[in-house]
């Protein structure tokens, strides 16, 4: 979708507040709201279309004026872009005003993003494609708010353009995202834009002594990638560092997964997706920051060679590892990744992003990402981040109760804490490899993938959390007014 400034389309959006007059539409309105059809409440939609003109006029509630925010925004645009389409309309307008506790660009990005978020579809293996007919809004500004406003729009084009890379990796079959595609599709998509991506087959996994990764992909007959993106858009300072998940397919190995559970299993490189939008995002807009991200990619399937329950596996920071459960895979590849960031990349913080747990998805749902930390400086970065995205995170503990859960008998550590506090265990066994670092772990299992629509969420994919790490890298409090 093209968003443009000033140009008049007979089709319209109309912002409407509840219980607030209008300028114009101020008869429609009142009849609407007479025959109970529209109130301007949060959320409303209401179109018309003439038959004499063809004029179509869409009506979207924002709610109360002063409690309008960004959300409210993004999915009026959501919706009035939907409405659009089905209408066959390509071409709209939409005037956008001032809110009181919004600064206008904040706003015009929110709107811009809803309407983003309308057109996408993951289409490509259906016989029939799904159509959406809305192709330029163009946006009616205040006098004098365009050189402000037009940097906010071109960096929402380039934020939703990672948002959308991941939501295309994670919705990809397993069948054709193996951990050799998902490399060079990093490859391909980042190295344009100036990102230096050096991929890892297994020989080099093996020499850097990742024995934990590697044990997960014994099994496998596709081969296991390292995926390392170097972005270098400020001084001399350490990079940050952002660590994915990579398991591209999850069937539980050994202590496999009952079959409904595994349906939705090619979303868990969930972490690796949103690590690679993210990079992307960064780079199309070219931060002034340094940014170093690890994927390690395979998937963890049952064979001849697969690891299983009662074996002792290594790892690269030389701690051993009792294997309780091979469905508690991802935190063996993550404590390979973050020593690997920490020790060979020299990273001065840590962020890892990964679909870990469904003790998270019992204790949180759909609604929130689980985080945990050990420092809350670091954490207070991605809160204010999370918020300014829009995708809510709740802090979960780590105390040294959940350490001791994980203490091992015959190795240092075994990849399972027990059914209780599952979240918390599962994040410490992976701080055991963080050491002092500043470090956050965002589980994601609930947040990545949904299972039904909701606002202007698709089914599927989300695209969470990569505006939070964009943000996140971007720096606090830059992405306002």
């Amino acid at each position: 979708m093209k968003i443009t400034i000033g140009q008049k389309h007979d089709a319209e959006m109309i912002l409407v507040f509840k219980g607030k007059e209008v300028e114009e539409n101020t008869e429609i309105l009142s009849r609407l709201k007479e025959k109970n059809l529209f109130k301007g409440e949060e959320g409303e939609v209401f179109s018309m279309v003439s038959m004499e003109t063809g004029r179509s006029q869409v009506f979207l509630g924002l709610g109360e004026e002063d409690k309008a925010d960004e959300e409210i925004l993004r999915l009026a645009a959501f919706k009035g872009a939907k409405e659009l389409s089905k209408l066959k309309v390509s071409e709209a307008s939409v005037k956008l005003t001032k809110l009181p506790n919004l600064c206008y660009k904040k706003s015009t990005k929110a709107f811009a993003e809803g309407l983003y978020h309308a057109e996408y579809r993951f289409d490509q293996y259906l016989s029939k494609k799904q159509e959406f007919s809305l192709s330029e809004v163009s946006f009616d500004l205040l006098p004098g708010k365009e050189e402000k406003v037009l940097p906010g729009l071109k960096e929402m084009d380039n934020l939703m353009n990672g948002i959308f890379l991941t939501r295309n990796l994670i919705n990809e079959p397993a069948i054709t995202l193996t951990p050799e595609v998902l490399a060079d599709t990093a490859k391909s998509e980042l190295e344009p834009l100036g990102v230096e991506v050096t991929i890892l087959d297994r020989a080099e996994c093996e020499a850097l002594g990742m024995k934990a990764f590697l044990a997960v992909a014994k099994g496998s007959t596709n081969e296991p990638r390292g995926i390392i993106m170097r972005y270098k858009g400020g001084n001399d300072e350490a990079p940050v560092g952002l660590v994915g998940k990579g398991v591209t397919f999850d069937t539980g190995g050994y202590s496999i997964k009952p079959g409904p559970s595994m349906i939705t299993m090619n979303g868990d490189m969930g972490g690796s997706g949103a690590v690679i939008g993210a990079m992307k995002a960064i780079a199309l807009n070219k931060l002034e920051k340094n940014v170093t991200a690890v994927v390690l990619a395979t998937d963890n399937v049952i064979s001849g060679d697969a690891f299983v329950p009662g074996d002792i596996v290594g790892s690269m920071a030389g701690k051993t590892i009792e294997i309780h459960t091979t469905d508690a895979e991802g935190r063996l590849t993550l404590a390979d990744a973050v020593y690997y960031i920490i020790k060979n990349e020299g990273v001065k913080e840590v962020v890892d992003v990964a679909t870990l747990t469904g003790a998270c998805v019992v204790a949180l749902g759909e609604f929130n990402t689980g985080a945990f930390t050990n420092n809350e400086e670091l954490y207070g970065r991605i809160r204010t981040a999370a918020k300014e995205a829009g995708e809510p995170v709740w802090q979960l503990p780590l105390s040294k109760e959940y350490h001791k859960l994980i203490k091992g008998d015959r190795g240092d550590l075994k990849n399972s804490g027990g059914r209780w506090g599952g979240a918390s265990t599962a994040a410490a066994f992976i701080e055991a490899f963080v050491e002092d670092t500043p470090w956050v772990h965002l589980d994601i299992a609930g947040t990545s993938d949904i299972a039904a629509a909701r606002g202007y969420l698709p089914k599927g994919a989300t695209g969470m959390p990569v505006k939070t790490l964009y943000y996140y890298v971007k720096g606090e409090n830059k992405g306002g007014c």
